[in-house]
């Protein structure tokens, strides 16, 4: 789907042809806070980029739109979305809220002409029941569809079929078009002369291999190169690799006592993710944000004394660390705009581990306040650090 949430609104409101911004918002006074979550195309053609501030956005376009995020609305969409998906193939993979993997292998013979016909047909009937163009792309791996479902953006369709079609679309796209592939390491990649899919093509899997382990390297070389056997999965529930959450300030502090309030939200929102996963972690991430020339800040690893996925053990390990370096940057006059959190190493395990070992206690009251919240409501029971949190609003209707 093309612009999700920016679409969706557009449709709801008529706003057809308008600049649009997805999270932020003017104060009374017409200063504009929040970030830029997405952004319709007539905002993008002007410059407006997803992560950009909304006092940035407005200096761009000062009659740019602004709506908050609404979670609710979106998702339901998104089922009516995947009741017409289901209807056109019985393996259906929803990978996110706006995006879908289809397993067409039942058309694998047919011939081009007819390929484009039920792709079409697929992107009509959405359009008329509900109101919403996407793009498509068709290929024989699940990198390379996703990655020809993006060429042709907005109302997209690209079949890559052949060899020779990869090698026209497909090939001169940059390593860090695929997933899996960062900002960090497309950079170790750059200085191995490999930039583009094509690169890779042409030096094989050695160089992936060399910077990232034999079975690792190998995996993203596959990937990068459309050999990935993924298939589609029809289970609904999708564990993903890490978990994470980042909150940016409407207005930034020079409080610790409220960034310490983030911290412990963060925190509780990590870590009952991982419980509804039945994940838990031991390496995991901070980063604290400042607002500054950069708009940086400082990140830092840090562990827990074993696996886990209960707050005390992580804020335990975590806040030492993460208060010393806010204080630090408060006395040295620069405020703090947004903190983040998220695991670096994550798994299902129940094992028991030599020198850790969750306390009974600990993992029955986490137990209890998760099914109370579940019943009564996100912050029917929660740690009193919370309400020391930032206060403003947030560039989504619910933060959850």
């Amino acid at each position: 789907m093309n612009c999700f949430y920016a679409q969706v609104e557009q449709r709801a409101y008529n706003l057809y042809g308008l600049p649009l911004a997805m999270g932020g918002w003017r104060k009374a006074n017409g200063t504009a806070r929040g970030i830029v979550a997405t952004a319709s195309y007539e905002a993008r053609a002007l410059g407006i980029k997803t992560a950009m501030s909304a006092f940035e956005a407005i200096q761009i376009c000062p009659y740019l739109v602004f709506m908050q995020i609404d979670y609710d609305k979106y998702q339901a969409i998104s089922r009516q979305l995947k009741t017409i998906l289901d209807s056109y193939s019985p393996d259906v993979e929803k990978y996110s809220m706006d995006e879908y993997f289809m397993d067409i292998s039942f058309l694998l013979k047919k011939p081009r002409r007819q390929l484009e016909a039920f792709a079409c047909k697929l992107k009509e009937e959405i359009f008329s029941r509900i109101g919403l163009v996407c793009s498509v792309g068709i290929a024989r791996s699940k990198t390379y569809s996703k990655l020809a479902s993006d060429l042709k953006k907005p109302k997209g369709l690209s079949l890559i079929l052949t060899p020779d079609d990869a090698a026209q679309h497909i090939y001169p796209l940059p390593l860090d078009e695929v997933w899996g592939i960062g900002r960090r390491r497309y950079e170790h990649l750059k200085k191995r002369g490999l930039y583009t899919i094509a690169d890779a093509h042409k030096q094989g899997p050695v160089p992936f291999q060399k910077l990232f382990g034999e079975m690792q390297g190998r995996l993203f070389w596959e990937t990068v190169t459309g050999r990935d056997k993924a298939k589609v999965l029809t289970n609904e529930v999708h564990i993903p690799d890490e978990v994470s959450y980042m909150h940016t300030f409407s207005d930034w502090t020079d409080d610790p006592v409220q960034v310490k309030g983030e911290i412990v939200k963060a925190v509780r929102k990590v870590c009952y993710r991982m419980r509804g996963y039945e994940r838990k972690a031991r390496q995991w991430s901070c980063h604290i944000r400042y607002q500054e020339a950069h708009w940086e800040g400082v990140s830092f690893a840090f562990n827990t004394d074993g696996y886990t996925n209960l707050d005390d053990y992580v804020l335990q390990a975590c806040l030492p660390e993460a208060m010393h370096l806010v204080n630090n940057a408060v006395r040295k006059g620069i405020k703090i705009r947004g903190i983040g959190l998220h695991t670096i190493e994550m798994r299902q395990t129940e094992q028991l581990e030599i020198f850790f070992r969750e306390e009974e206690r600990i993992r029955h009251l986490y137990r209890a306040t998760d099914c109370l919240n579940n019943c009564y409501g996100p912050d029917t029971v929660a740690k009193a650090a919370i309400h020391e949190s930032v206060k403003g609003n947030t560039h989504f209707v619910s933060r959850s």
